[in-house]
């Protein structure tokens, strides 16, 4: 629970505990609809900035009304265990607004107050707050960590009935989606046992480049018996690889930059034999 339901629970003297006194099962009950509502509207992403807190808010704010009032949902009825098998009956659907009004618990003054809140909240209205909040909301994680952000978006409600008509049969990814995975953070490198042995393991490698992981498994256990053993193969072979990678990255990336040299002195070449050719026919106009 939030910092905002502990404060009102200590203003109104009621106790605050994880769940009630042999009733582990509580805390379920408690979470049960953060899946279901929260995670589907808001996404796993992770929001920054009070611009962020104002989007979740207006967001939760529509989002409120239309689960509320317009959204239906089922209530289980029966349970009926046979054996192995468990039989369920629900209620017909309907929104928590209209058991509320059903309800014989409630009075009548606070279900007035239901009854007008209905009158002035449009579905499609609230539908289309919701789509703009999340739209932002997605907007907002593409630029965390980033200065400036992004605009508020403004509701277009015409545009947003409009394509309501094509939305469910080509589906919609919405901007809240869970996007993949990128880490920000640099990798750490962990250490290796070859790292003492690395500058001993090139020379060999630069000396005999056709000598085998397996060879150079034999000269380390020669050089240091207490530390190398057959069990380390796999490692050496990992190791040599890599080194081997670099190795291969590094001629050809000195075999391109002598390329290169070559091209720009045969180019400087041709340019200097095209400007002699050139003095050579202003200086004598008459013959060729």
């Amino acid at each position: 629970m939030n910092e905002t339901v502990v404060l009102w629970c200590q203003d109104n003297g009621l106790e605050v505990t994880r769940a009630r006194a042999y009733r582990k099962n509580d805390q379920a009950w408690v979470e049960q609809k953060n899946g279901a509502i929260v995670r589907r509207l808001v996404g796993y992403g992770r929001f920054e900035g009070v611009q962020s807190v104002q989007a979740l808010a207006r967001l939760y704010a529509a989002a409120r009304l239309h689960t509320n009032l317009v959204l239906p949902s089922f209530k289980l009825k029966t349970k009926t265990r046979i054996g192995a098998r468990v039989i369920k009956r629900y209620h017909d659907p309907v929104s928590p607004a209209v058991r509320v009004l059903a309800s014989p618990g409630v009075a009548e003054a606070h279900k007035d107050r239901l009854r007008a809140l209905q009158a002035v909240s449009d579905p499609v209205l609230l539908l289309a707050e919701i789509r703009a909040a999340q739209e932002e909301l997605g907007r907002r994680v593409d630029s965390r960590g980033l200065e400036g952000g992004c605009e508020p978006i403004v509701v277009d409600l015409d545009r947003f009935a409009a394509g309501l008509k094509v939305a469910w049969r080509d589906g919609e990814q919405r901007e809240i989606h869970r996007r993949p995975y990128r880490r920000r953070k640099p990798v750490p490198r962990r250490a290796s046992m070859l790292d003492d042995y690395e500058a001993q393991v090139r020379a060999w490698l630069d000396a005999e480049p056709a000598l085998s992981a397996q060879a150079v498994l034999v000269r380390l256990v020669d050089v240091a018996p207490d530390r190398f053993a057959e069990k380390h193969l796999r490692t050496v072979q990992r190791a040599v690889r890599l080194w081997r990678r670099d190795l291969a990255r590094s001629l050809l990336r000195d075999g391109a930059a002598v390329l290169v040299g070559r091209s720009a002195n045969v180019a400087q070449g041709e340019t200097t034999i095209a400007a002699s050719a050139g003095a050579l026919s202003t200086a004598q106009p008459g013959r060729g």
